[in-house]
């Protein structure tokens, strides 16, 4: 799958670039007009939607570069499944509860408060606020794994991918820079973890890469919503996060193919 070659390396970096930069403007535009609505943020984000509108531009640039990269994202993909797809399918989403349960367990134990939020205590209907978080994680999904990550593919290796799409897209929460540096890198920590722990996945996936990667993304969200407080500001819920997801990341890496290791 890795390519090599200054034509490879144009046809990488152009619409690489592209889809990050306007992921970048969509998503601040999005975010500045979600305040003029009555949207509320724990419902979903309009920022989610930045890289989706990234997509749609490469796709309009460079079609048959999207559409290649793109393959597998939704439906089964091209050529018949690869063995074990189905049980990193599931593996995907366990580690996403997982992840949720010792951070949100490990928080409770050492601050003496569950902080379990009822879903019939949120602001919204609960149902709506699940079928929400899913359509917006797929939004961000289709641009930084379905997409960005293929696309890197064709240069580097699946872990290197990973660590770079991470980086991308802890960096694209550009509010979470206004944070106490120890803030900032807890939530990279974790962004580059959840990517590397995504990443491992798809490259073991022929189809239906969006729907797995949006619904981990969705249930770690929504545990997040339910169980932790790391949005008010606090460092010891993010970095417990952080750490979690590490450890994910860690046992992916220890698990994947021999493969995996290889640029």
């Amino acid at each position: 799958m890795v390519q090599t070659g200054s034509r490879t390396a144009r046809g990488v970096v152009a619409p690489a670039g592209v889809f990050v930069a306007v992921a970048f403007v969509a998503a601040g535009v999005l975010g500045a007009a979600q305040a003029g609505t009555p949207i509320p943020a724990e419902v979903i984000q309009l920022t989610q939607f930045g890289p989706a509108l990234a997509v749609a531009v490469v796709a309009l640039l460079w079609p048959r570069t999207a559409r290649e990269a793109l393959t597998g994202a939704v439906g089964r993909g091209d050529g018949p499944a690869l063995p074990g797809a189905a049980a990193v399918g599931v593996a995907l989403q366990v580690t996403a509860l997982l992840i949720v349960a010792l951070s949100a367990g490990v928080y409770g134990l050492l601050t003496g408060d569950a902080r379990f939020t009822a879903p019939g205590a949120l602001g919204s209907p609960f149902a709506l606020i699940v079928v929400a978080q899913l359509i917006g994680a797929c939004a961000e999904e289709i641009g930084w794994r379905c997409l960005l990550q293929p696309l890197l593919r064709r240069r580097t290796g699946p872990l290197a991918a990973s660590v770079v799409v991470g980086l991308l897209w802890g960096a694209w929460h550009v509010p979470v820079f206004g944070r106490p540096p120890l803030y900032a890198a807890a939530f990279l920590l974790a962004t580059v973890s959840m990517s590397v722990v995504m990443g491992l996945a798809v490259e073991r996936l022929r189809g239906h890469r969006l729907l797995l990667t949006g619904g981990f993304h969705t249930l770690v969200n929504l545990g997040l919503l339910l169980f932790m407080d790391e949005e008010a500001g606090a460092l010891a819920p993010i970095a417990l996060f952080g750490v979690t997801c590490l450890l994910a990341a860690l046992l992916w890496v220890w698990r994947a193919p021999a493969r995996i290791h290889v640029r």
